[in-house]
């Protein structure tokens, strides 16, 4: 194995470390919420705000963090953002109020909301152009062990040790990270691009006319792919307890469909060099949108199982293609603006998705509609990189 080969790998190892400890959090979130609910009483739109806070603080944070990217550096932004995390996530453990809780919850999302579109961005840059979007994806494919290990903790840990145990383990692996990640480069493209422009500047660039195509196209994707995720995925522990299953009965449920989750991404990975970034993205949500329509229409533990199976599988792997193809819009210096701007600006979806479901469950209104919203908003998401978007690969990155 070359030396190259090596360095990209421990560069995929360090950044994957981060997402897997990301996803962990925010999939242990959604076994919290379950948990907190019958803890403090929670109402369900209580329930939804839990949710929505962290997206709240993801949309700051890939906004403020993609801004600073472009500015400080790929490889800083990395650090300030897993610290951010990690010291929120152990301080959400001892907390006796949902207010406090909510804060706590905000800074954890600003953390995460900056990491996850800042690492793809580097580790983009750092990759030759035949593997980028492998490798992206892989780099995705880290999420499903993250989501796996939250499934694994909220299973064995909440029933017996509680919610505080399961937030103090989520918090320490990052240190580790951490230590990874101070001998780490920065991303060769960002140490040799010129940065004279200003931070306003790059934000005025990303919509100007060479890259407006691709802005909009990228807006309308992330807002479609983080709303639905967001609103089926934070609520599945909650939406089985709903059709009748104990909470431990659901939190098996739902570490067999996150099982999927890893050949979603792998086969996307796959594919993503072959077929292309189009075929993946457009393929996947729609298998997505079909899996939603079907889960939400369940009525036997059989056809829930197997749609909540293919859901996670094309889910994630369409996950896996949009953070390969995002950081493949810009060039190198709006690169960080350009994917944290659209990454911001989809966690607003994230913002509504756990709010609508919340209040429509509120309102009595049958899980078969709420699905159907999320299936009708991925079809957008999938016509808007049909018509809008641009295959990118093998593409050099400028």
């Amino acid at each position: 194995m070359s030396q190259q080969e090596v360095s990209h790998r421990r560069l995929l190892g360090i950044a994957g470390l981060g997402w897997l400890f990301d996803a962990m959090d925010v999939g242990m979130l959604s076994f919290i919420i379950a948990a907190l609910q019958k803890d403090w009483n929670l109402t369900v739109e209580q329930m939804g705000w839990i949710g929505s806070v962290n997206s709240i603080g993801m949309a700051v944070g890939a906004l403020l963090f993609g801004l600073l990217a472009d500015r400080i550096g790929r490889k800083n932004v990395f650090i300030v953002t897993l610290l951010l995390f990690s010291v929120g996530s152990g301080l959400s453990a001892f907390t006796t109020t949902l207010t406090v809780f909510l804060i706590l919850r905000f800074l954890v999302g600003m953390g995460l909301g900056g990491e996850l579109p800042v690492a793809s961005t580097l580790v983009s840059e750092s990759v030759p152009a035949k593997e980028r979007g492998k490798v992206v994806v892989l780099l995705e494919s880290f999420w499903a062990g993250g989501w796996l290990l939250a499934a694994l903790i909220s299973y064995f840990v909440i029933p017996k040790y509680g919610w505080q145990m399961a937030l103090i383990l989520a918090a320490l692996p990052a240190l580790y990270a951490l230590y990874l990640r101070w001998n780490l480069p920065d991303s060769p493209r960002f140490m040799s691009a010129k940065k004279e422009e200003t931070v306003w500047n790059n934000i005025v660039k990303v919509w100007s006319s060479p890259y407006r195509k691709e802005t909009l196209m990228l807006w309308v994707l992330w807002f479609c792919v983080v709303f639905s995720y967001y609103g089926m995925f934070l609520w599945l522990p909650s939406v089985m307890v709903m059709k009748g299953f104990s909470l431990i009965k659901s939190f098996e449920y739902v570490l067999i469909m996150t099982l999927a989750q890893l050949p979603g991404y792998f086969s996307a990975a796959w594919l993503i060099e072959r077929a292309g970034r189009k075929f993946v993205l457009v393929v996947y949500l729609i298998g997505t949108a079909v899996s939603a329509y079907f889960f939400g229409n369940a009525e036997s533990l059989a056809l829930l199982m197997i749609s909540g199976v293919l859901l996670s599988f094309f889910n994630l792997g369409a996950w896996g293609a949009l953070y390969a193809y995002t950081p493949e819009q810009y060039p190198t210096s709006i690169r960080g603006t350009g994917a944290g701007m659209a990454a911001s600006f989809g966690r607003i979806g994230g913002i509504l998705g756990p709010l609508l479901v919340g209040y429509l469950v509120a309102q009595k209104t049958a899980m078969t509609t709420i699905f159907a919203i999320f299936c009708i908003a991925i079809f957008i998401g999938a016509f808007a990189v049909w018509a809008l978007g641009k295959e990118t690969k093998h593409q050099e990155l400028v």
